[in-house]
């Protein structure tokens, strides 16, 4: 056997054992599962797998929507079935006339109107601070811009009950400007205006953008402002709409704030008119008042569910 031939064959020995650990190491870098992959593909795994995952999904919803059902449900009961022992699931003389009772005893559509009027305005204030800070944050990176937002992100921390009365104190009397906010829009405008998480929220967005996109912009002659309008803002719509959604329903569900600053009976928000007037009104129309106001709220989350989520899962662009 010749020199050469005895270095290839010595050579060749151990590509094998290359390959065995490599399949080895694929082999327990395999997912483990409590059922395997093979159990799961027999006509038996199959079926247990979906009765489990159908029975998860039916009580988790149910878990989630009995509530509602059961606020519904319990409007068009009659004060005597509401108080009856043990409750009844279905109505057994339904009257759908208590909802029409309910908005014109309460006077809902004034107090809905009022409402709506402060989600608006916090929701504008609200993206006209959030997005050019979170903005300046993330792309202008300004000194000390990393205290900035760790002192922003530690607010977080303290209880919202805490800052009640230094917040009501700053309402009642401005800083520098000794301006009396009380009764009017602007005590529940400007405290929403300002809100920590949603400019975490944005930042985190805005750092995904490829920053090789805004130096083009910028070569192009285009201003800080002006990429932040026509560039930034498109690619940001469902980050926007994450942050418009939060804000609409902080406002509508807002109820100790509200009843601190709004003190007069024409001015009050829905949750706390319902609140003020609950001593003098039936149960049944209570409950139908109180699913009259939550109907706004369920109806932005179901139309705008998809931009919610996609919100908040985007973590980049693609392409």
């Amino acid at each position: 056997m010749t020199e050469p031939a005895i270095r290839a064959a010595a050579t060749a020995v151990p590509r094998p054992r290359r390959r065995r650990r490599r399949r080895a190491a694929d082999h327990v870098s395999a997912p483990r599962t409590l059922i395997s992959a093979r159990a799961l593909n027999t006509p038996r795994g199959r079926v247990i797998y979906w009765t489990v995952l159908i029975a998860v999904i039916v009580l988790f919803t149910a878990v989630f929507l009995f509530p509602l059902y059961w606020m519904a449900t319990g409007a068009m009961k009659s004060s005597g079935e509401l108080a009856r022992t043990p409750p009844t699931l279905f109505p057994r003389h339904p009257h759908p006339g208590v909802y029409r009772d309910a908005w014109r005893r309460l006077y809902l559509g004034r107090f809905l109107l009022n409402t709506l009027e402060y989600a608006a305005g916090a929701w504008l204030l609200r993206l006209a601070v959030c997005v050019p800070a979170a903005y300046a944050l993330s792309k202008l990176r300004p000194l000390l811009g990393r205290a900035v937002l760790g002192l922003m992100l530690a607010t977080l921390m303290i209880p919202s009950t805490v800052l009640l009365v230094p917040l009501y104190l700053t309402v009642r009397d401005v800083p520098l400007l000794h301006v009396n906010l009380l009764n009017t829009p602007f005590a529940i405008w400007f405290p929403a205006a300002a809100n920590a998480f949603c400019i975490f929220l944005l930042k985190r967005f805005f750092d995904s953008i490829p920053g090789e996109l805004l130096e083009a912009a910028a070569i192009d002659g285009a201003s800080s402002s002006r990429i932040l309008w026509s560039i930034v803002l498109p690619i940001s719509r469902p980050i926007i709409a994450v942050v418009s959604i939060f804000a609409v329903v902080d406002v509508w569900k807002d109820f100790v704030w509200p009843l601190l600053v709004l003190p007069d009976s024409n001015k009050m928000t829905v949750s706390v008119a319902i609140s003020s007037l609950s001593e003098q009104t039936p149960q049944n129309i209570l409950i139908a008042a109180l699913v009259i106001a939550s109907v706004p709220a369920v109806a932005v989350f179901l139309v705008f569910q998809r931009h919610i989520m996609a919100g908040l899962t985007a973590g980049g662009l693609k392409g």
